[in-house]
């Protein structure tokens, strides 16, 4: 009986204490501030982001290659680092420690490319996803207006998911400009990026009008299916984007139609970008560019008179050995 009543106290004690109450080990915050994002947001200027208010010491903020950290100033999960010029497009690397009002603290590291305020306006305009070794596949982009090409990056895919990516060095620009990113299975000696000089590099349908870069892909575009986008830096904002497929929303149940996980997941990433419109609530194959009927002598081309609708309305196929990658493109139409 001493016992049964003893065990009946205990276990009243217990009930009645519940959870501990305004205890140091319930209140402490042990956590570390969480790095949500670095970018530049001026030529002089870099915006670290994290998930709670923080700061960077001056001395606990490396950059490669060196910067002078001329001001770090914070403002709740925001902390701007003011610096000497960045070189548009180049590549940098920062490492930093952060740490909160508690004194939980994080170093880490991060990259990023120098601030472009020259981002000329560009466009997708012509495609060659069906290449073959004498012509290999290809995307041109045509110019707009006089800029800086410096941080423009190109992905055979998407931010997310891409099979080749180019950040383009910095070089200028002017209007009516072409470049020409060829896909190509090996590089030659002679297939050498152009920046400054046209006609300074030759190689596999070079173009003395237009400036060439060279991507070793041994997987080139998809023939059938894919995505390329054009965005003004890494992680920045797009500017265009192209999506194509011979596939039907019948095709596969389980990728909506597309035939794979990562061709939904980069149309599904390119329109909520903003850089494809579709018909209704979810994107489909037909809401994109059929490449039936291209070849490797017959291109998809931006019609002359496209408003830019971002849809599959913009473009067409021109007819055999009417490509006319590195120039203005033919209006004329292959029909089967």
């Amino acid at each position: 009986m001493r016992l049964l009543a003893a065990a009946a106290v205990l276990a009243g004690f217990l009930c009645a204490c519940g959870p501990f109450q305004n205890s140091q080990y319930e209140t402490a915050d042990l956590r570390p501030p969480a790095v949500e994002g670095v970018r530049t947001i001026a030529t002089d200027q870099i915006e670290l982001s994290f998930d709670e208010e923080a700061s960077v010491p001056p001395e606990k903020l490396h950059l490669d290659p060196e910067l002078a950290a001329r001001e770090i100033s914070a403002a709740s999960a925001r902390v701007i680092v003011s610096v000497s010029p960045q070189e548009p497009g180049r590549q940098y690397t920062l490492e930093a420690t952060a740490q909160d009002s508690r004194g939980n603290s994080v170093t880490f590291q991060a990259e990023f490319y120098g601030y472009n305020p020259r981002v000329p306006s560009m466009l997708i305009n012509e495609v060659r996803p069906r290449g073959s070794v004498a012509h290999p596949d290809c995307v041109e982009i045509k110019i707009f207006t006089d800029g800086d090409m410096g941080g423009v990056t190109v992905y055979a895919g998407t931010p997310g998911s891409f099979d080749d990516r180019f950040v383009f060095p910095s070089f200028g620009v002017k209007k009516g400009d072409f470049i020409l990113v060829h896909y190509v299975a090996s590089l030659l000696p002679e297939e050498r990026d152009e920046g400054a000089d046209k006609a300074s590099s030759s190689g596999v349908e070079a173009s003395a009008a237009a400036f060439d870069i060279w991507r070793e892909c041994k997987k080139g575009l998809g023939s059938n299916n894919g995505v390329i986008s054009l965005y003004d830096r890494p992680g920045g904002s797009i500017l265009d984007g192209f999506l194509y497929s011979n596939r039907t929303s019948a095709s596969d149940e389980r990728f909506g139609g597309f035939g794979s996980a990562q061709i939904l997941a980069r149309a599904e990433e390119l329109v909520s970008a903003g850089g494809w419109k579709t018909a209704g609530e979810h994107v489909t194959p037909e809401d994109a560019f059929n490449p039936e009927g291209s070849t490797a002598t017959r291109t998809i081309c931006r019609s002359g008179n496209s408003a830019d609708t971002d849809t599959r309305e913009d473009w067409h196929i021109v007819p055999a050995k009417k490509a006319t990658l590195g120039a203005e493109n033919s209006d004329e139409k292959y029909t089967s």
